[in-house]
């Protein structure tokens, strides 16, 4: 938990780096983890031997040794990774963020690589592998044989439970996808540079799993990303604009399972409890309210939700969030512009983390789709899992 503002602003991200977004990298992950390092620390006009200090998810397969060795770092004093996938791409930011404050490192780079789409794929279903001991595979054993196999199945259960009680439709989910695609189709490093689609191309989409079409799911991407994180006062000395970092927060909520939390009380069930935990965590940090806000990096990887998210943070009521869509607020010329990178859906699937970069450069001035007179940028991290958030202002 991240509350005390004392901390608020008192960090910077000084670096961003990526490599391109493809199907089929042709390395290594480690590989593609230490050149979006490398060019995030060269980024922010830093050496190697400069970083001391290393955070990923716990999923990453790249060792903080062999990146550390490989780019001729030096001694690191400090390094660690954040579980529940998706749901650590803010809560890594937050680790850098207490190591700086605490002096536990002076610059500590955060990084996340994979080979998702030619190597292991996520949303492959995970029939027929057998059941260890681990608790997390041991709660799988209760959903597993009702068919409950892959992460569009278990939130295809929320999104039904989502349109019965508030009357959303597939259409609605259809518009987020429709505005991740439009704003990719202007971003040269999206996969899906210049293919915008349609509402009536959603809707033709192939089921996944009712009522997911296709064009709801994230895709699956191989690809780099690393940012730097140091002290604001080290930042103004740096090559880069330094972004603030105003307040990081994860959040675990009350009854929390993996994807399938479907037995909270009836309010809770078509929100999403623990990311309306880190919005009070943001919120209280950073000063901030949802009025101040200019641009949002929802984490998309299911378009269902997005909505709830849009409610957690108070953009519009519970169970309004349909009308919040449907009234053009997300697009680049409406109250809070959605994913200018593209989102999961259109640029890549770096578990969420390629979105904060884009919010570092919207906040440079550096977007493909810059939003006018943008001072504060959220981000969020995966939802159905213990999540994670980011506030981030300009200097």
């Amino acid at each position: 938990m991240f509350v005390d503002s004392q901390w608020s602003n008192k960090t910077a991200i000084v670096g961003i780096g990526q490599t391109e977004f493809s199907k089929k990298s042709g390395r290594s992950e480690l590989r593609l983890a230490v050149e979006a390092v490398k060019s995030a620390i060269d980024d922010a006009g830093l050496r190697p031997e400069d970083i001391d200090g290393l955070a990923t998810i716990s999923m990453d397969t790249s060792a903080e040794t062999d990146i550390a060795r490989a780019l001729g770092m030096g001694d690191v004093t400090y390094f660690s990774r954040v579980h529940f996938g998706g749901g650590a791409a803010c809560g890594v930011v937050l680790q850098a963020v207490l190591a700086v404050a605490t002096g536990a490192a002076r610059n500590v780079v955060v990084y996340r690589a994979f080979n998702e789409r030619s190597g292991k794929r996520f949303g492959t279903a995970n029939r027929g592998q057998p059941v260890g001991a681990g608790s997390e595979q041991v709660s799988a054993g209760w959903t597993n044989p009702f068919g409950l196999l892959t992460p569009a199945s278990k939130v295809a259960m929320f999104a039904q439970r989502y349109m019965h009680t508030f009357g959303a439709t597939s259409e609605d989910f259809g518009r987020i996808s429709v505005v991740d695609r439009k704003h990719a189709a202007t971003n040269p490093n999206a996969w899906f540079y210049e293919q915008p689609i349609t509402l009536e191309q959603h809707q033709q989409s192939p089921w996944i799993v009712e009522p997911l079409h296709l064009l709801d799911c994230c895709q699956e991407s191989d690809g780099g990303v690393a940012l730097v994180v140091t002290s604001s006062e080290r930042a103004a000395d740096l090559a880069q604009r330094r972004v603030s970092i105003a307040a990081a927060a994860q959040g675990i909520a009350d009854d929390q399972h993996s994807m399938t939390s479907y037995y909270r009380p009836d309010s809770d069930f078509v929100g999403l409890p623990e990311m309306s935990l880190v919005a009070r965590q943001l919120y209280k940090t950073s000063g901030l309210t949802p009025d101040d806000i200019d641009g949002a990096i929802i984490y998309d990887h299911f378009t269902p939700l997005v909505l709830p998210q849009l409610e957690a943070f108070g953009f519009c009521p519970v169970g309004e969030a349909k009308d919040f869509i449907r009234d053009g607020n997300l697009e680049l010329d409406g109250r809070l512009p959605l994913n200018t990178h593209g989102g999961q859906l259109g640029e890549a699937y770096i578990h969420g983390m390629n979105g904060i970069l884009e919010a570092v450069r919207q906040l440079r001035d550096q977007s493909c789709n810059q939003i006018d007179g943008v001072d504060h940028m959220l981000v969020t991290a995966g939802t159905s899992v213990p999540t994670s958030g980011l506030l981030l202002s300009r200097s």
